[in-house]
Protein backbone atom coordinates (compact mmCIF):
# COMPACT_ATOMS: atom_id res chain seq x y z
CA UNK A 1 0.00 0.00 0.00
CA UNK A 2 1.47 3.35 -1.06
CA UNK A 3 0.29 6.39 0.87
CA UNK A 4 -0.02 9.69 -1.00
CA UNK A 5 -0.82 12.17 1.80
CA UNK A 6 0.30 12.69 5.38
CA UNK A 7 -3.40 13.13 6.20
CA UNK A 8 -3.71 9.38 5.50
CA UNK A 9 -1.83 8.82 8.79
CA UNK A 10 -4.76 10.33 10.69
CA UNK A 11 -7.19 7.79 9.28
CA UNK A 12 -4.79 4.92 10.00
CA UNK A 13 -4.38 6.13 13.60
CA UNK A 14 -8.15 6.51 14.03
CA UNK A 15 -8.61 2.93 12.86
CA UNK A 16 -6.40 1.63 15.66
CA UNK A 17 -6.71 1.63 19.45
CA UNK A 18 -6.37 5.16 20.84
CA UNK A 19 -2.87 5.45 22.27
CA UNK A 20 -1.71 7.38 25.34
CA UNK A 21 1.07 9.89 24.74
CA UNK A 22 3.35 10.93 27.61
CA UNK A 23 4.61 14.47 26.99
CA UNK A 24 7.82 15.32 28.88
CA UNK A 25 8.04 18.97 30.02
CA UNK A 26 4.64 19.63 28.46
CA UNK A 27 4.48 23.39 29.19
CA UNK A 28 5.20 24.31 25.57
CA UNK A 29 2.72 26.29 23.48
CA UNK A 30 3.28 24.67 20.02
CA UNK A 31 3.50 21.16 21.50
CA UNK A 32 0.24 21.57 23.44
CA UNK A 33 -1.43 22.98 20.31
CA UNK A 34 -0.49 19.80 18.44
CA UNK A 35 -1.49 17.53 21.35
CA UNK A 36 -4.83 19.34 21.64
CA UNK A 37 -5.59 18.76 17.96
CA UNK A 38 -4.58 15.11 18.15
CA UNK A 39 -6.72 14.66 21.27
CA UNK A 40 -9.76 16.35 19.73
CA UNK A 41 -9.44 14.10 16.68
CA UNK A 42 -9.37 10.96 18.80
CA UNK A 43 -5.82 10.02 17.85
CA UNK A 44 -4.25 10.07 21.35
CA UNK A 45 -5.06 10.41 25.03
CA UNK A 46 -2.56 12.85 26.58
CA UNK A 47 -0.62 12.27 29.79
CA UNK A 48 1.18 15.52 30.59
CA UNK A 49 4.32 15.77 32.74
CA UNK A 50 5.69 19.19 33.65
CA UNK A 51 5.02 22.50 35.37
CA UNK A 52 1.30 22.11 36.08
CA UNK A 53 0.45 25.83 36.59
CA UNK A 54 2.21 26.72 33.32
CA UNK A 55 0.55 23.83 31.47
CA UNK A 56 -2.86 25.01 32.71
CA UNK A 57 -2.06 28.61 31.73
CA UNK A 58 -1.12 27.64 28.17
CA UNK A 59 -4.12 25.30 27.92
CA UNK A 60 -6.44 28.17 28.85
CA UNK A 61 -4.85 30.37 26.16
CA UNK A 62 -5.44 27.76 23.46
CA UNK A 63 -8.84 26.53 24.77
CA UNK A 64 -7.53 23.05 25.57
CA UNK A 65 -9.93 21.44 28.04
CA UNK A 66 -7.84 19.57 30.63
CA UNK A 67 -10.80 18.35 32.70
CA UNK A 68 -10.10 14.65 32.09
CA UNK A 69 -6.39 14.96 31.30
CA UNK A 70 -3.84 13.35 33.63
CA UNK A 71 -1.14 15.85 34.69
CA UNK A 72 1.98 14.97 36.70
CA UNK A 73 3.66 17.94 38.40
CA UNK A 74 7.40 18.17 37.74
CA UNK A 75 8.90 21.57 36.97
CA UNK A 76 12.42 20.23 36.28
CA UNK A 77 12.58 19.24 32.57
CA UNK A 78 15.14 16.45 33.05
CA UNK A 79 13.11 14.92 35.89
CA UNK A 80 9.96 15.33 33.80
CA UNK A 81 11.65 13.26 31.09
CA UNK A 82 12.49 10.52 33.59
CA UNK A 83 8.89 10.54 34.82
CA UNK A 84 7.46 10.36 31.29
CA UNK A 85 9.70 7.38 30.51
CA UNK A 86 8.66 5.73 33.78
CA UNK A 87 4.99 6.08 32.82
CA UNK A 88 5.70 4.16 29.62
CA UNK A 89 7.67 1.49 31.50
CA UNK A 90 4.69 1.11 33.85
CA UNK A 91 2.32 0.60 30.92
CA UNK A 92 0.56 3.92 31.52
CA UNK A 93 1.54 5.43 28.15
CA UNK A 94 2.39 4.13 24.67
CA UNK A 95 4.20 7.04 22.96
CA UNK A 96 6.81 9.50 24.27
CA UNK A 97 6.88 13.13 23.13
CA UNK A 98 9.45 15.85 23.73
CA UNK A 99 8.11 19.10 25.14
CA UNK A 100 10.09 22.06 26.47
CA UNK A 101 13.21 20.04 27.25
CA UNK A 102 16.55 19.75 25.47
CA UNK A 103 17.06 16.59 23.46
CA UNK A 104 20.03 15.38 25.55
CA UNK A 105 18.23 14.92 28.91
CA UNK A 106 15.25 13.32 27.18
CA UNK A 107 17.45 10.78 25.41
CA UNK A 108 19.45 10.21 28.60
CA UNK A 109 16.21 9.09 30.24
CA UNK A 110 15.33 6.93 27.22
CA UNK A 111 18.76 5.28 27.11
CA UNK A 112 19.12 4.65 30.85
CA UNK A 113 20.25 1.03 31.14
CA UNK A 114 18.06 0.19 34.13
CA UNK A 115 14.95 2.33 33.72
CA UNK A 116 15.00 3.47 30.10
CA UNK A 117 13.39 2.28 26.87
CA UNK A 118 16.33 0.58 25.20
CA UNK A 119 15.47 -2.18 22.74
CA UNK A 120 18.97 -3.26 21.77
CA UNK A 121 19.78 -1.50 18.51
CA UNK A 122 20.65 2.04 17.51
CA UNK A 123 18.15 4.88 17.84
CA UNK A 124 17.55 6.77 14.61
CA UNK A 125 15.46 9.61 13.24
CA UNK A 126 12.87 8.81 10.59
CA UNK A 127 11.02 11.53 8.68
CA UNK A 128 8.08 10.84 6.39
CA UNK A 129 7.62 13.37 3.58
CA UNK A 130 4.77 14.47 1.36
CA UNK A 131 6.19 16.28 -1.66
CA UNK A 132 4.30 17.91 -4.54
CA UNK A 133 6.99 16.50 -6.83
CA UNK A 134 6.78 12.82 -5.85
CA UNK A 135 4.04 10.27 -6.38
CA UNK A 136 3.80 8.94 -2.82
CA UNK A 137 4.98 9.46 0.75
CA UNK A 138 8.64 8.63 1.31
CA UNK A 139 10.98 8.45 4.28
CA UNK A 140 14.37 10.06 4.90
CA UNK A 141 16.82 8.77 7.50
CA UNK A 142 18.84 9.65 9.61
CA UNK A 143 18.70 13.45 9.82
CA UNK A 144 19.09 13.99 13.56
CA UNK A 145 20.67 11.21 15.61
CA UNK A 146 23.71 9.42 14.16
CA UNK A 147 26.48 11.78 13.07
CA UNK A 148 28.76 9.39 11.19
CA UNK A 149 27.14 5.94 11.40
CA UNK A 150 29.34 2.91 11.03
CA UNK A 151 28.13 -0.01 8.93
CA UNK A 152 26.41 -1.86 11.80
CA UNK A 153 24.64 1.38 12.73
CA UNK A 154 23.35 1.63 9.17
CA UNK A 155 21.82 -1.84 9.46
CA UNK A 156 19.87 -0.61 12.51
CA UNK A 157 18.93 2.63 10.74
CA UNK A 158 17.53 0.65 7.80
CA UNK A 159 15.67 -1.78 10.08
CA UNK A 160 14.18 1.10 12.09
CA UNK A 161 12.94 2.81 8.92
CA UNK A 162 11.48 -0.44 7.59
CA UNK A 163 9.71 -1.00 10.93
CA UNK A 164 8.20 2.48 10.69
CA UNK A 165 6.95 1.81 7.16
CA UNK A 166 5.50 -1.57 8.16
CA UNK A 167 3.65 0.20 10.99
CA UNK A 168 1.83 2.49 8.57
CA UNK A 169 0.95 -0.34 6.19
CA UNK A 170 3.77 -0.36 3.62
CA UNK A 171 4.48 -4.09 3.63
CA UNK A 172 7.67 -4.27 1.54
CA UNK A 173 9.20 -0.80 1.32
CA UNK A 174 11.77 -0.03 -1.35
CA UNK A 175 14.95 1.27 0.27
CA UNK A 176 17.39 3.43 -1.70
CA UNK A 177 20.87 3.79 -0.19
CA UNK A 178 22.06 7.12 -1.59
CA UNK A 179 25.38 8.91 -1.96
CA UNK A 180 27.25 11.04 -4.46
CA UNK A 181 27.04 8.53 -7.34
CA UNK A 182 25.38 5.31 -8.45
CA UNK A 183 28.47 3.13 -8.86
CA UNK A 184 30.64 1.45 -6.26
CA UNK A 185 33.89 3.34 -5.67
CA UNK A 186 36.24 1.79 -3.06
CA UNK A 187 37.48 5.29 -2.18
CA UNK A 188 33.94 6.43 -1.25
CA UNK A 189 32.84 4.47 1.82
CA UNK A 190 29.12 5.27 1.42
CA UNK A 191 29.03 3.45 -1.94
CA UNK A 192 30.72 0.40 -0.45
CA UNK A 193 28.26 0.37 2.47
CA UNK A 194 25.37 0.67 0.00
CA UNK A 195 26.51 -2.37 -1.95
CA UNK A 196 26.99 -4.37 1.28
CA UNK A 197 23.48 -3.52 2.49
CA UNK A 198 22.11 -4.56 -0.90
CA UNK A 199 23.88 -7.93 -0.73
CA UNK A 200 22.67 -8.50 2.83
CA UNK A 201 19.11 -7.84 1.68
CA UNK A 202 19.49 -10.22 -1.27
CA UNK A 203 20.70 -12.90 1.15
CA UNK A 204 17.75 -12.29 3.52
CA UNK A 205 20.04 -10.91 6.26
CA UNK A 206 17.93 -7.73 6.19
CA UNK A 207 14.28 -8.65 5.70
CA UNK A 208 10.90 -7.07 5.02
CA UNK A 209 12.08 -4.70 2.29
CA UNK A 210 13.83 -4.35 -1.07
CA UNK A 211 17.22 -2.62 -0.81
CA UNK A 212 19.31 -1.30 -3.67
CA UNK A 213 22.25 1.06 -3.95
CA UNK A 214 24.33 2.95 -4.29
CA UNK A 215 22.12 5.55 -5.93
CA UNK A 216 22.64 9.21 -6.56
CA UNK A 217 19.53 11.00 -5.30
CA UNK A 218 18.16 11.57 -8.83
CA UNK A 219 18.22 7.84 -9.61
CA UNK A 220 16.40 7.06 -6.36
CA UNK A 221 13.43 9.32 -7.07
CA UNK A 222 13.29 9.61 -10.88
CA UNK A 223 12.72 6.66 -13.22
CA UNK A 224 13.68 8.88 -16.13
CA UNK A 225 17.05 9.71 -14.56
CA UNK A 226 17.65 6.04 -13.78
CA UNK A 227 16.78 4.95 -17.31
CA UNK A 228 19.04 7.65 -18.74
CA UNK A 229 21.94 6.14 -16.80
CA UNK A 230 21.00 2.57 -17.70
CA UNK A 231 20.00 1.59 -14.16
CA UNK A 232 17.55 -1.32 -13.93
CA UNK A 233 16.15 -1.68 -10.44
CA UNK A 234 12.71 -1.99 -8.79
CA UNK A 235 13.83 0.71 -6.33
CA UNK A 236 15.04 3.30 -8.85
CA UNK A 237 12.52 6.11 -9.23
CA UNK A 238 10.14 4.48 -6.75
CA UNK A 239 11.92 4.60 -3.38
CA UNK A 240 9.86 4.47 -0.19
CA UNK A 241 12.88 5.12 2.03
CA UNK A 242 15.99 7.18 1.30
CA UNK A 243 18.96 6.31 3.52
CA UNK A 244 21.59 9.06 3.53
CA UNK A 245 25.29 8.28 4.16
CA UNK A 246 25.58 10.42 7.31
CA UNK A 247 23.92 13.21 9.27
CA UNK A 248 25.22 16.17 7.23
CA UNK A 249 23.69 14.86 4.01
CA UNK A 250 20.45 13.70 5.64
CA UNK A 251 19.87 16.92 7.55
CA UNK A 252 20.52 19.08 4.48
CA UNK A 253 18.13 16.92 2.44
CA UNK A 254 15.49 17.05 5.22
CA UNK A 255 15.57 20.84 5.55
CA UNK A 256 15.86 21.46 1.81
CA UNK A 257 12.70 19.44 1.23
CA UNK A 258 10.85 21.41 3.92
CA UNK A 259 12.09 24.93 3.23
CA UNK A 260 12.82 24.94 -0.53
CA UNK A 261 10.99 21.90 -1.89
CA UNK A 262 7.46 22.63 -0.70
CA UNK A 263 7.31 19.37 1.25
CA UNK A 264 5.62 18.64 4.58
CA UNK A 265 7.03 16.11 7.03
CA UNK A 266 6.27 14.06 10.11
CA UNK A 267 9.09 12.60 12.16
CA UNK A 268 9.77 10.16 14.99
CA UNK A 269 12.75 8.55 16.69
CA UNK A 270 12.77 4.79 16.13
CA UNK A 271 14.70 2.01 17.81
CA UNK A 272 13.34 2.37 21.36
CA UNK A 273 10.53 0.30 22.86
CA UNK A 274 8.02 2.95 21.72
CA UNK A 275 8.02 5.67 19.04
CA UNK A 276 9.38 9.01 20.26
CA UNK A 277 7.93 12.25 18.86
CA UNK A 278 10.93 14.55 18.94
CA UNK A 279 10.20 17.60 16.81
CA UNK A 280 12.32 20.68 16.15
CA UNK A 281 11.35 24.16 17.34
CA UNK A 282 11.38 25.14 13.66
CA UNK A 283 8.76 22.51 12.78
CA UNK A 284 5.26 23.80 12.10
CA UNK A 285 2.29 22.92 14.29
CA UNK A 286 0.98 20.76 11.45
CA UNK A 287 4.29 18.88 11.30
CA UNK A 288 4.13 18.27 15.05
CA UNK A 289 0.52 17.11 14.73
CA UNK A 290 1.36 14.78 11.85
CA UNK A 291 4.29 13.39 13.85
CA UNK A 292 1.89 12.46 16.66
CA UNK A 293 -0.43 10.86 14.10
CA UNK A 294 2.44 8.84 12.59
CA UNK A 295 3.53 7.56 16.01
CA UNK A 296 -0.06 6.56 16.82
CA UNK A 297 -0.55 4.97 13.40
CA UNK A 298 2.47 2.68 13.60
CA UNK A 299 1.66 0.91 16.87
Amino acid sequence: MALQKLEDLIEIAKGKETRRIAVAAAADHPVLEAVKKATENGIVIPVLVGDKPEIEKIAKEINFDLTNVEIHQESNPAKASVKAVALIKEGKADILMKGLVATAPLLKAVLNKENGLRKGGTLSHFALFESPFYHKLFGVTDAAMNVAPEFNDKISIVNNAVEAMHGIGVERPKVAIVGPLETVNPKIESTVHASMLTVMNNRKQIKGCIIDGPFAIDNAVSKEAAEHKGIESPVAGDADIIVAPELNAANILYKTLNFLGGAMSAAVIMGAQVPIVLTSRADTEKSKYMSIAMAAAMI
